[in-house]
């Protein structure tokens, strides 16, 4: 496993005071095209709407407050060529007609200014697909299903763009790293344990299971499915088990993992089953949700999960994206909790919003001219480090989804900082909330490589 410099989030987690505000402040990171259009008097709005108070509470509502220090940022900056930003979102509590009432107010309120609209869930992709294609809006979103990039067909590209692999291909890829690491995985068996939307359905496909068992990976045919609101699953773990699983894979996030991971060890299993999930599965809400129940040797439920990682994470505090989101999340005093994807992440997406009117603008003469036309011409023609290589932005040749993907695993750390914890005699302990708490990491466990194409398998 590669070992990876990890003071910087150490120092966040354990409550270390915020740098000066008259500190340094570090260059923005992204290699933004140069503006040819002065916008100066312009309002850049940035739309977008989802669930902030529902079961994906827990990893999306650290987007607002990156959002408003993005926002914040760059009008302190004087703007994006001049224009000043501002957004425009609604909470719609994971509900299907809150989320069509909100699409339907944005489409009546700002039928002019609406040519790109960020997305939280492949749920609401799949309600607004054909909307989307129809109205002409391009959607940014963090991750789709099939259905909400690709159309029923699975080789129909939409008007939707996700900055994550499919997550049938980050499966396929987590099969990959599973046959090629038998020390870790002798004879795998794995059951998926899962919530049953769209989100958590996916990587169920026949293709997939067809695609593992190529590699010498067995998948269980019949996936077992729990509600982001149920608290007890002891029933669907030992389905998975009795039925031969000695990994589950979930497609769940936040209390999702660490209910599983617990009631693995309420189970006695935790040694002999290994868990695995989506990249939503390696972030900082699950590593610190998972503290509510721990294993025999001490740590948390969650220690020693595996799962994707299409991104730089907190970790990684050599890179220059890293460490120039990490300097606005402290500037901003944001709380520990909201250290996770989302807040990370959704720089990015404001990054890519950036880069995409400065170059439709260039093209089209001024932002009034903008269509969503124009937005997504932009965007199947580029080729761009978001943030300067948090993830790779590359939409040509049909592509809704991004093509690359590491496998990480979630431990936590040792007292001296050096590495993960072997337990908790050994771990670094800091007051959290609610009494002591352990300080999550994720590792990255492979280099960034493509993941295979199985939609249309």
């Amino acid at each position: 496993m590669k070992r990876l410099c990890i003071p910087l989030l150490i120092l966040l987690l354990a409550g270390a005071a915020l740098p000066s505000l008259a500190q340094d402040m570090l260059a923005y990171p992204s290699d933004l095209s140069a503006c040819e259009v002065d916008m100066t008097g312009e309002t850049l709005t940035v739309f977008h709407f989802g669930d902030l108070s529902g079961p994906y509470a827990f990893i999306t509502q650290p987007i607002i407050s990156a959002m408003n220090d993005a926002i914040s940022y760059w009008n302190g900056q004087g703007g994006v060529c001049g224009a000043q930003l501002e957004q425009v979102y609604e909470d719609t509590g994971g509900n299907r007609e809150a989320a069509q009432s909100a699409y339907d107010r944005f489409t009546s309120q700002y039928p002019d200014e609406l040519d790109l609209l960020m997305l939280y869930s492949s749920d609401d992709g799949e309600l607004l697909r054909e909307q989307l294609a129809a109205d002409e809006i391009v959607s940014y979103i963090s991750a789709g299903s099939i259905e909400s990039l690709y159309g029923e067909d699975g080789m129909t590209p939409g008007w939707l763009y996700a900055s994550n692999p499919l997550y049938i291909n980050q499966f396929g890829f987590f099969c990959q790293f599973v046959a090629a690491s038998p020390e870790t995985f002798p004879d795998p068996v794995i059951g998926f344990v899962t919530w049953p939307n769209a989100f958590g359905r996916a990587g169920t496909e026949p293709a997939a299971r067809e695609y593992c068992a190529n590699l010498g990976v067995d998948v269980l045919e019949e996936p077992q499915f729990f509600l982001p609101t149920d608290t007890d699953i002891l029933t669907q773990v030992q389905n998975a088990t009795d039925a031969g699983a000695n990994i589950i894979y979930t497609n769940s996030l936040a209390s999702g993992p660490a209910l599983i991971a617990g009631t693995l060890v309420d189970l006695g299993l935790e040694e002999d089953v290994k868990l695995a999930g989506v990249n939503w599965v390696m972030d900082t809400t699950v590593g610190l949700l998972g503290q509510r129940v721990l294993k025999p040797n001490g740590l948390p439920s969650v220690d020693g999960m595996f799962g994707s990682m299409p991104f730089r994470w907190w970790s990684e505090v050599s890179h220059p994206a890293v460490q120039f989101v990490y300097q606005q999340f402290s500037i901003n005093q944001r709380a520990i909790a909201e250290q996770n994807i989302a807040y990370l992440v959704s720089w990015g997406v404001i990054d890519s919003i950036i880069e995409t009117y400065i170059r439709t603008v260039n093209r089209v003469g001024s932002l009034d001219a903008v269509t969503g036309a124009d937005i997504r011409d932009t965007v199947e023609s580029m080729d761009y480090a978001v943030l300067g290589g948090l993830f790779q932005a590359r939409f040509e040749e049909g592509m809704r989804d991004g093509a690359m993907n590491r496998i990480a695993v979630m431990k936590y750390a040792n007292a001296d900082m050096s590495g993960p914890a072997t337990g908790p005699a050994d771990a670094l302990l800091v007051d959290g909330p609610s009494g002591k708490m352990f300080v999550p990491l994720v590792l990255p466990l492979t280099d960034f490589m493509p993941v295979p194409q199985l939609r249309s398998q």
